[in-house]
């Protein structure tokens, strides 16, 4: 049986208390540490596109959603630096953490099925990026697809002045091992939950 997945664990003050499984942390709403990085496409759309990857739906959390660009736990031990190895698990990105633009850091609680609570101090970073979706090398166990969408269109979704947002990209289809590519319209449901303060981060600094 594999060792269980260890997190830093935290007071809401930020303070370090110890150590536990990532069950434990879901299961009794422990505060631990994730990394975010957005990454944008300067040119495409109008005024740029921002990345959301489509999570599995084997995910044991928010099967099915658009989720950030690229986001992860940081393990036991790990520093937020450390978080770089997500974009190339997740997006197969070689990115050294210097050329990444810190955003700032959001306090998250989420709901979970089966009672459990997520407690998540997020580091946000951004990532100029123009790679084209088709050459990205994304994780297929964890993502099912990557979508662009504009980023003023995504700003008047976040801000309530529409209630859809068109979006474009490729899906993975496991039966045909192929990618194909894909339009569609969502609304806020389709993505997962982000506190008012975390968009608010994330807006200034686009």
């Amino acid at each position: 049986m594999p060792s269980p997945e260890m997190f830093d664990i935290f007071d809401d003050k930020m303070i370090r208390i110890g150590s536990d499984s990532r069950e434990n942390a879901h299961a009794k709403g422990l505060w631990h540490q994730t990394f975010h990085c957005w990454i944008v496409h300067p040119a495409k759309g109008e005024g740029g596109s921002l990345l959301f990857q489509l999570r599995h739906q084997n995910k044991d959390t928010f099967p099915g959603r658009l989720d950030t660009s690229c986001a992860g736990h940081l393990q036991a031990g790990e520093t937020v630096e450390d978080g770089v190895r997500e974009l190339r698990e997740e997006l197969g990105l070689n990115v050294p953490f210097e050329e990444l633009v810190h955003c700032g850091m959001a306090a998250e609680e989420s709901l979970l099925p089966d009672g459990r609570i997520d407690r998540e101090f997020s580091h946000v970073f951004l990532y100029a990026c123009d790679q084209e979706l088709e050459r990205y090398c994304f994780q297929r166990e964890e993502i099912s697809g990557l979508f662009f969408a504009d980023i003023p269109k995504f700003r008047q979704l976040i801000g309530g002045e529409t209630d859809t947002l068109p979006i474009e990209g490729i899906l993975w289809d496991e039966k045909t091992q192929l990618v194909k590519p894909v339009q569609r319209v969502v609304s806020l449901e389709d993505f997962t939950p982000s506190s008012d303060q975390y968009y608010r981060m994330l807006l200034e600094h686009l």
